[in-house]
């Protein structure tokens, strides 16, 4: 039923009044926020790692916060066929160590493996980047809808990239040659892997599992790795008129991470060092805004099943097994 609904949404874009989906998602997400359904208790867990030892007060006002840029996030991928390219630019702007606005002609012509997160809006930054520097080319998790997967695939390529699916074969070589041709730009979500091929990195209190590709990608084309953050922002009165929206998106590039010092290290070496650079860099622009991180599934290593995990690292495993005995004996105590 809410597969059909969201595909009509899709189906029907440019027939919706925009503030009248945008408060709906609203509305929606604070039922949800309110009964604590779903996801919730995992996103105040995740943001517990991320924001530290703040009061419950101050967990459920940036899980409320972060309710709202979730839904928002859908509201606006589902709609995006209604928006127009002009729209769709006045609603992002960039900043960052990696692509300051006066270099951005001089790097036009590279390519651009990028590591990002599931943070603010992703499709308009893909959109972004396909009007500013290159040829976007990304990939879309597999969903157990058919039909929506289609559509989220649709809705991509829309915005003007060329959509690859997890799963098919020799998918990280496919990428890498694609960023090894003149100008292409691409971007992976790269925040959360539990597949054999993951790779488990220092992140914020704890350790998370994230994927290796930015990784891979980059030392086999042998080309520096940036990051991207997300966050949104209410938007000035000119960018209201232009957005027909009031609130926007700021594409935090970062980098580029030089990737010279990595390719002199054993292959395995390499891809857990230059992926632990990445997330630290990252990780930053998690703190400033946690609100606009979409983590909804377990993540940190306390809320995963390590015997249902392959390729562990036995320090991970004792450091589990450690923490679990010195809970179990401080219960005991009390």
């Amino acid at each position: 039923m809410i597969s059909a609904l969201l595909t009509a949404i899709v189906h029907h874009a440019d027939r919706i009044p925009e503030r009248a989906a945008r408060w709906a998602f609203t509305r929606a997400a604070d039922f949800v926020w309110l009964l604590h359904l779903g996801s919730v208790s995992q996103l105040e867990r995740n943001l517990r790692h991320v924001m530290g030892p703040v009061s419950h007060k101050r967990l459920r006002q940036v899980s409320r916060e972060g309710l709202r840029s979730y839904f928002a996030y859908f509201c606006e991928a589902l709609t995006v066929g209604g928006r127009s390219q002009e729209e769709l630019l006045a609603r992002i702007r960039t900043e960052g160590t990696g692509f300051p606005e006066p270099s951005l002609s001089n790097i036009k012509d590279a390519s651009l493996p990028i590591a990002m997160g599931h943070q603010g809006n992703w499709d308009y930054a893909g959109f972004w980047a396909g009007q500013a520097l290159g040829p976007v080319t990304t990939v879309a998790e597999r969903l157990a809808d058919p039909q929506l997967l289609e559509d989220f695939a649709q809705i991509r390529r829309g915005l003007g990239m060329h959509i690859l699916l997890t799963g098919q074969p020799g998918l990280t070589q496919t990428l890498t040659q694609q960023v090894l041709q003149e100008g292409q730009v691409v971007p992976l979500l790269a925040d959360r892997d539990l597949s054999r091929n993951g790779v488990f990195v220092r992140a914020f209190d704890s350790y998370i599992r994230v994927a290796a590709g930015p990784a891979v990608i980059a030392l086999d084309a042998k080309l520096p790795l940036y990051t991207v953050n997300m966050h949104r922002e209410s938007l000035a009165t000119d960018k209201r008129s232009q957005a027909h929206c009031d609130s926007g998106y700021v594409c935090s590039i970062d980098g580029p991470i030089d990737i010279e010092r990595y390719l002199a290290m054993p292959r395995q070496q390499a891809v857990q060092e230059l992926t632990q650079a990445w997330v630290d860099q990252w990780a930053e622009g998690i703190r400033k805004f946690p609100q606009d991180w979409h983590m909804m599934q377990p993540i940190f290593i306390e809320d995963l099943d390590l015997n249902r995990l392959h390729q562990v690292p036995d320090n991970l495993r004792q450091l589990m097994e450690e923490r679990a005995a010195s809970t179990t004996a401080r219960n005991q105590h009390e």
